[in-house]
Protein backbone atom coordinates (compact mmCIF):
# COMPACT_ATOMS: atom_id res chain seq x y z
CA UNK A 1 0.00 0.00 0.00
CA UNK A 2 1.11 3.24 -1.15
CA UNK A 3 1.35 5.89 2.13
CA UNK A 4 -0.80 8.17 1.72
CA UNK A 5 -0.77 11.84 2.97
CA UNK A 6 -2.63 15.28 3.66
CA UNK A 7 -0.91 18.85 2.90
CA UNK A 8 -2.39 21.49 4.30
CA UNK A 9 -0.88 25.01 2.63
CA UNK A 10 0.03 23.19 -0.44
CA UNK A 11 0.55 26.01 -2.54
CA UNK A 12 3.23 27.78 0.04
CA UNK A 13 6.65 27.96 -0.97
CA UNK A 14 7.08 24.65 0.44
CA UNK A 15 4.44 23.04 -0.83
CA UNK A 16 5.59 23.75 -4.44
CA UNK A 17 8.76 21.34 -3.35
CA UNK A 18 7.03 18.85 -1.16
CA UNK A 19 4.28 18.02 -3.12
CA UNK A 20 6.46 16.47 -5.86
CA UNK A 21 8.76 15.44 -3.54
CA UNK A 22 6.28 13.48 -1.53
CA UNK A 23 4.83 11.43 -4.95
CA UNK A 24 8.81 10.85 -5.88
CA UNK A 25 9.07 9.26 -3.05
CA UNK A 26 5.71 6.89 -3.64
CA UNK A 27 2.85 8.77 -1.73
CA UNK A 28 -0.78 9.14 -2.41
CA UNK A 29 -1.40 13.15 -1.79
CA UNK A 30 -4.40 14.91 -1.22
CA UNK A 31 -3.73 18.64 -1.10
CA UNK A 32 -5.56 21.70 1.06
CA UNK A 33 -5.11 25.03 -0.13
CA UNK A 34 -6.92 28.06 -0.98
CA UNK A 35 -6.00 27.65 -5.31
CA UNK A 36 -5.43 23.31 -6.51
CA UNK A 37 -2.25 22.52 -7.30
CA UNK A 38 -1.82 20.94 -10.47
CA UNK A 39 -1.96 17.13 -11.04
CA UNK A 40 -3.35 16.48 -7.19
CA UNK A 41 -6.04 15.47 -5.53
CA UNK A 42 -7.80 18.80 -3.81
CA UNK A 43 -9.98 19.83 -1.82
CA UNK A 44 -11.54 22.84 0.04
CA UNK A 45 -12.08 23.54 3.58
CA UNK A 46 -12.06 25.34 6.71
CA UNK A 47 -9.31 23.91 8.77
CA UNK A 48 -10.65 25.15 12.27
CA UNK A 49 -14.64 23.75 11.39
CA UNK A 50 -13.86 20.74 9.36
CA UNK A 51 -12.46 17.54 10.98
CA UNK A 52 -10.92 15.23 8.83
CA UNK A 53 -12.82 11.79 8.85
CA UNK A 54 -10.60 9.92 6.05
CA UNK A 55 -7.79 8.08 7.20
CA UNK A 56 -4.26 9.33 6.45
CA UNK A 57 -0.82 8.30 7.52
CA UNK A 58 0.60 11.69 7.78
CA UNK A 59 -0.47 15.43 7.92
CA UNK A 60 2.20 17.65 6.34
CA UNK A 61 0.39 21.12 8.14
CA UNK A 62 2.47 23.74 5.84
CA UNK A 63 -0.25 26.07 6.96
CA UNK A 64 0.19 28.48 9.88
CA UNK A 65 0.87 26.62 13.01
CA UNK A 66 -2.25 28.62 14.39
CA UNK A 67 -4.53 27.35 11.63
CA UNK A 68 -3.77 23.29 12.82
CA UNK A 69 -7.07 21.53 11.92
CA UNK A 70 -9.35 19.86 14.19
CA UNK A 71 -7.54 16.32 14.98
CA UNK A 72 -9.32 13.69 14.82
CA UNK A 73 -6.95 11.38 16.26
CA UNK A 74 -7.80 8.26 14.92
CA UNK A 75 -7.49 10.16 11.17
CA UNK A 76 -3.80 10.69 11.37
CA UNK A 77 -0.66 8.45 12.15
CA UNK A 78 1.92 10.74 11.83
CA UNK A 79 2.28 14.80 12.32
CA UNK A 80 4.78 16.92 10.53
CA UNK A 81 4.19 20.56 11.30
CA UNK A 82 5.78 23.86 10.68
CA UNK A 83 6.11 26.67 13.64
CA UNK A 84 8.80 29.25 13.20
CA UNK A 85 11.91 30.60 15.02
CA UNK A 86 9.86 33.56 15.51
CA UNK A 87 8.87 32.17 18.93
CA UNK A 88 12.04 33.08 20.26
CA UNK A 89 13.18 35.90 17.64
CA UNK A 90 9.89 37.78 18.27
CA UNK A 91 9.24 37.53 21.87
CA UNK A 92 11.20 40.25 22.77
CA UNK A 93 9.70 42.92 20.19
CA UNK A 94 8.84 46.19 20.20
CA UNK A 95 5.89 45.84 18.04
CA UNK A 96 2.94 44.34 20.12
CA UNK A 97 1.48 42.49 16.74
CA UNK A 98 4.69 40.78 16.59
CA UNK A 99 5.13 39.64 20.36
CA UNK A 100 1.49 38.47 19.74
CA UNK A 101 2.76 36.31 17.41
CA UNK A 102 5.12 34.99 19.09
CA UNK A 103 2.66 33.88 21.85
CA UNK A 104 0.76 32.71 19.35
CA UNK A 105 3.07 30.10 17.85
CA UNK A 106 4.23 28.98 21.17
CA UNK A 107 0.74 27.93 22.43
CA UNK A 108 -0.11 26.48 19.06
CA UNK A 109 3.27 24.26 19.73
CA UNK A 110 1.91 23.37 22.87
CA UNK A 111 -1.57 22.29 21.92
CA UNK A 112 -0.22 19.90 19.36
CA UNK A 113 2.25 18.22 21.75
CA UNK A 114 -0.88 17.14 23.86
CA UNK A 115 -2.65 14.93 21.13
CA UNK A 116 -1.97 11.73 20.90
CA UNK A 117 -0.39 11.79 17.45
CA UNK A 118 2.67 11.12 17.17
CA UNK A 119 4.29 14.59 16.08
CA UNK A 120 7.68 16.59 14.67
CA UNK A 121 7.91 20.17 14.58
CA UNK A 122 9.96 22.16 12.64
CA UNK A 123 10.64 25.61 13.58
CA UNK A 124 12.52 27.52 9.91
CA UNK A 125 14.72 30.28 9.69
CA UNK A 126 14.01 33.03 7.21
CA UNK A 127 12.79 30.90 4.01
CA UNK A 128 13.48 31.77 0.93
CA UNK A 129 13.45 29.67 -2.56
CA UNK A 130 10.06 30.64 -4.49
CA UNK A 131 10.09 34.55 -4.93
CA UNK A 132 6.56 34.68 -2.53
CA UNK A 133 8.45 35.38 0.66
CA UNK A 134 8.47 38.90 2.28
CA UNK A 135 11.44 39.05 3.15
CA UNK A 136 14.39 37.63 0.46
CA UNK A 137 12.16 38.59 -2.58
CA UNK A 138 10.63 41.55 -0.65
CA UNK A 139 14.97 42.56 -0.90
CA UNK A 140 15.33 41.15 -4.64
CA UNK A 141 12.29 43.64 -5.46
CA UNK A 142 13.35 46.57 -4.02
CA UNK A 143 16.69 46.13 -5.56
CA UNK A 144 15.39 45.80 -9.35
CA UNK A 145 13.26 48.77 -8.78
CA UNK A 146 15.61 51.09 -7.13
CA UNK A 147 19.33 49.89 -7.53
CA UNK A 148 20.06 49.97 -3.96
CA UNK A 149 19.35 49.07 -0.67
CA UNK A 150 19.24 50.42 2.66
CA UNK A 151 20.74 48.56 5.72
CA UNK A 152 20.37 49.73 9.78
CA UNK A 153 22.58 46.85 11.29
CA UNK A 154 24.02 43.56 10.18
CA UNK A 155 22.97 40.94 12.84
CA UNK A 156 23.41 37.41 11.49
CA UNK A 157 21.20 35.74 9.12
CA UNK A 158 21.08 31.69 8.26
CA UNK A 159 18.61 31.71 5.16
CA UNK A 160 16.69 28.67 4.40
CA UNK A 161 15.42 27.24 0.95
CA UNK A 162 12.06 26.22 0.88
CA UNK A 163 13.29 22.91 -0.73
CA UNK A 164 15.67 22.33 1.74
CA UNK A 165 12.60 22.32 4.01
CA UNK A 166 10.51 20.20 1.88
CA UNK A 167 13.38 17.47 1.99
CA UNK A 168 13.49 17.93 5.70
CA UNK A 169 9.76 17.04 5.75
CA UNK A 170 10.60 13.19 3.63
CA UNK A 171 13.46 12.80 5.95
CA UNK A 172 11.69 13.40 9.15
CA UNK A 173 8.67 11.45 8.65
CA UNK A 174 10.49 8.07 7.89
CA UNK A 175 12.75 8.50 11.06
CA UNK A 176 11.15 7.18 14.69
CA UNK A 177 13.93 9.47 15.47
CA UNK A 178 12.09 12.47 15.52
CA UNK A 179 8.68 11.65 17.22
CA UNK A 180 7.67 13.96 19.19
CA UNK A 181 10.46 16.29 18.89
CA UNK A 182 10.76 19.86 17.72
CA UNK A 183 13.78 21.11 15.77
CA UNK A 184 15.06 24.85 14.21
CA UNK A 185 16.05 24.67 10.89
CA UNK A 186 18.50 27.16 9.86
CA UNK A 187 20.04 27.61 6.19
CA UNK A 188 23.78 25.87 5.56
CA UNK A 189 25.32 28.77 5.80
CA UNK A 190 25.66 32.26 8.39
CA UNK A 191 26.07 34.89 6.82
CA UNK A 192 25.55 38.74 8.28
CA UNK A 193 22.60 41.27 6.87
CA UNK A 194 25.21 43.39 4.89
CA UNK A 195 26.56 39.64 3.15
CA UNK A 196 23.03 38.70 2.86
CA UNK A 197 22.31 41.55 0.72
CA UNK A 198 25.32 41.67 -0.81
CA UNK A 199 24.36 37.90 -2.55
CA UNK A 200 21.11 39.04 -3.47
CA UNK A 201 22.81 41.88 -5.60
CA UNK A 202 25.05 39.49 -6.84
CA UNK A 203 22.36 36.65 -7.65
CA UNK A 204 20.67 40.04 -9.96
CA UNK A 205 23.72 40.22 -11.33
CA UNK A 206 23.94 43.63 -10.05
CA UNK A 207 26.71 45.68 -8.16
CA UNK A 208 26.29 46.28 -4.72
CA UNK A 209 24.74 49.39 -3.47
CA UNK A 210 23.81 49.53 -0.34
CA UNK A 211 23.51 52.51 2.09
CA UNK A 212 23.89 52.06 5.91
CA UNK A 213 21.26 54.30 7.83
CA UNK A 214 21.23 55.25 11.58
CA UNK A 215 17.85 52.89 12.87
CA UNK A 216 16.61 56.16 14.31
CA UNK A 217 16.04 57.54 10.85
CA UNK A 218 15.50 54.74 9.09
CA UNK A 219 12.37 54.10 11.57
CA UNK A 220 11.19 57.55 9.97
CA UNK A 221 11.42 56.23 7.19
CA UNK A 222 9.29 53.02 7.68
CA UNK A 223 6.33 54.94 9.33
CA UNK A 224 6.19 57.22 6.02
CA UNK A 225 6.43 54.27 3.77
CA UNK A 226 3.87 51.56 5.25
CA UNK A 227 0.96 53.69 3.92
CA UNK A 228 1.59 52.40 0.63
CA UNK A 229 0.73 49.16 -0.24
CA UNK A 230 4.24 47.61 -1.07
CA UNK A 231 5.70 48.55 2.10
CA UNK A 232 2.35 48.11 4.75
CA UNK A 233 3.84 44.98 5.78
CA UNK A 234 7.08 46.70 7.13
CA UNK A 235 7.41 47.10 10.71
CA UNK A 236 10.36 49.75 12.95
CA UNK A 237 10.28 46.09 14.65
CA UNK A 238 12.12 44.73 11.73
CA UNK A 239 14.44 48.05 11.69
CA UNK A 240 15.98 46.73 14.83
CA UNK A 241 15.83 42.90 14.17
CA UNK A 242 18.37 43.75 11.68
CA UNK A 243 21.14 44.66 14.16
CA UNK A 244 20.23 41.48 15.72
CA UNK A 245 21.97 37.83 15.33
CA UNK A 246 19.12 35.65 14.65
CA UNK A 247 21.34 32.08 14.58
CA UNK A 248 20.19 28.82 15.29
CA UNK A 249 21.59 25.81 15.73
CA UNK A 250 19.89 22.90 13.49
CA UNK A 251 22.48 19.95 14.52
CA UNK A 252 19.95 17.93 16.00
CA UNK A 253 18.18 17.48 12.80
CA UNK A 254 21.25 16.93 11.22
CA UNK A 255 22.03 13.94 13.49
CA UNK A 256 18.29 12.57 13.35
CA UNK A 257 17.27 12.58 10.21
CA UNK A 258 20.41 13.83 8.14
CA UNK A 259 19.35 17.34 7.22
CA UNK A 260 21.76 19.16 5.28
CA UNK A 261 20.69 22.37 4.27
CA UNK A 262 22.41 24.55 1.44
CA UNK A 263 24.37 27.51 1.21
CA UNK A 264 22.24 30.77 0.58
CA UNK A 265 24.16 31.97 -2.60
CA UNK A 266 22.87 27.84 -4.32
CA UNK A 267 19.76 27.97 -6.44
Amino acid sequence: MMPTALVTGATSQIGHFLLPRLQAAGFTVTAISRQPPPGIIWQKSDLLKSPFLKQYDYLFHLAPLTLLPLLNETAFKRIIAFSSTSCFSKVASSDPKERAIAAQLTEAESILKTVNIAWTIFRPTLIYGCGIDKNVSFIAKFIHRFGFFPIAGEGLRQPVHADDLAAACVQACQSEKTINKAYNLSGGQTLSYREMVESIFQQLGKTPRIIKIKPSLFKLLIRGITYFPPFAHLSTAMIERMTQDLCFDHSAATQDFAYSPRNFNQD
